[in-house]
């Protein structure tokens, strides 16, 4: 009942009160008996009915047990007749953090300490909000088991949390976790919350490392590892085995869950570093090597570039010889051509010449057989004559004259060199 109510029933009964004492009833019009007897029946009514008439507030389900030992819950807000029962509040949403305290309470938890898979140690830090049964049938179970809000989280909800958690990181190891696994690793935390935990079997296989070193180009085993792995066991429909837990078996939801952080060891801080450095020496010398490679390879096609010019300029130069020797051979064959057509003129002409020597052989053998007429006979002298005369008239004479013992002798000598000048013209 709360206060306002006491309030009208504590006024009620003084009213009722003052009201039946006679001295007071004839001072004080106010106080009638007769209404003293109706503010003290409006109390008894109040009284009675903020016992059997309840507020249900937003945000919260209530839990209800009757005088008669029977049960009900009240999943809505609003006005409910409660009947004189125990009201037992409940909140519909509990949200369970991770801080740093000593010890677990109603509200919060310390953190996780959890082991990969691969042997490496954590803290997770994990945020769960819980929602109650939805049904009045599963609510009224959780409260009579538990029998309050307080010990549902600290018996049941936190210490599930925590071992739902371990169990997650059993599956995973902490480097495929820091590689990009984190988003799996929260699903699978939240779906064993929800559903129970996944059966699995252990896997050991062996890794080998290869000795990763740039200036040897053959690779050499540096180290062989063993390795876990965790499978999930499947059955023979093809669903995967759970292995239910308090939360799922009292059809408790969850809500939301959150892993902001995974705190790792040092150790396996001291060596992401190392990895982080070795890693980024590596990238380093890889680009180099790149960079190195595309040096390379920009050499060698320039190289090929100019090689590509040169023989296009060679294969220029002899395709320019071989149409100047192509030219050159139209032309030899041209000239030979011209030579062979001139040679058979040549042949024709001769052939011709020949032809008209023997003809004209032949007429002056006619005409010398049928003799000459007498005009013939003087205009052959008359040639004769005239060429004799024309070669006389061109004889160089010597300036000097030596003349001979005899006359006669001299006249002889002039007639023998006039007879071979003219022999030499002819």
């Amino acid at each position: 009942m709360s206060l306002l109510l006491y309030i009208i029933v504590f006024l009620c009964i003084v009213y009722s009160v003052l009201s039946i004492i006679p001295q007071l009833s004839k001072n004080y019009p106010v106080l009638k008996p007769k209404m003293g007897g109706l503010s003290f029946v409006a109390a008894l009514v109040i009284m009675i009915s903020s016992n059997a008439i309840m507020w249900a507030e937003p945000g919260y389900q209530y839990f209800v047990t009757y005088p008669n030992g029977q049960k009900s819950a009240f999943m809505s807000e609003g006005y409910h007749f409660t009947w004189f029962g125990k009201v037992q509040p409940w909140s519909k949403y509990i949200d369970i953090t991770t801080e740093d305290v000593e010890d677990d309470d109603n509200s919060s938890m310390k953190a996780v300490p959890i082991r990969f898979i691969d042997q490496v140690t954590a803290l997770g830090y994990p945020s769960v909000r819980v929602q109650m049964p939805t049904t009045p049938e599963d609510f009224i179970d959780v409260a009579v088991k538990f029998r309050s809000q307080e010990n549902l989280v600290s018996m049941t909800l936190i210490p599930t949390i925590r071992e739902q958690l371990v169990n997650t990181a059993y599956m995973y190891a902490a480097q495929d976790y820091i590689s990009g696994d984190a988003q799996s690793f929260r699903q699978t935390f939240e779906e064993q919350l929800k559903f129970g935990s996944y059966e699995v079997r252990k896997i050991e296989m062996a890794d080998t490392l290869f000795d990763s070193s740039i200036q040897k180009s053959n690779r050499e085993i540096k180290e062989i590892r063993k390795k876990y792995m965790v499978e999930k066991i499947v059955d023979s429909k093809g669903q995967f085995k759970r292995i239910p837990n308090e939360i799922s078996d009292n059809h408790i939801l969850i809500s939301q869950v959150v892993l902001p952080s995974i705190d790792m060891e040092s150790s396996f801080k001291k060596r992401l570093e190392t990895q982080r450095d070795e890693s980024a020496k590596r990238q380093l010398e890889i680009q180099r090597i790149e960079t190195a490679k595309a040096a390379q390879s920009r050499i060698l096609a320039e190289g090929e570039r100019d090689k590509a010019e040169e023989r296009v300029k060679r294969e220029k130069e002899q395709v320019s010889s071989l149409i100047a020797i192509e030219t050159q051979l139209k032309q030899e064959e041209t000239n030979k051509k011209l030579a062979k057509i001139k040679y058979e003129t040549a042949q024709l002409e001769a052939k011709t010449e020949k032809v008209v020597a023997e003809t004209k052989a032949y007429a002056n053998k006619q005409l010398v057989n049928s003799g000459l007429t007498p005009e013939q006979k003087s205009y052959w002298e008359y040639r004769k004559d005239s060429v004799k005369w024309a070669n006389i008239s061109k004889i160089k004479l010597p300036e000097q004259y030596f003349s001979g013992q005899g006359n006669s002798k001299g006249g002889d000598l002039l007639q023998s060199i006039l007879a071979a000048q003219i022999a030499t013209k002819k």
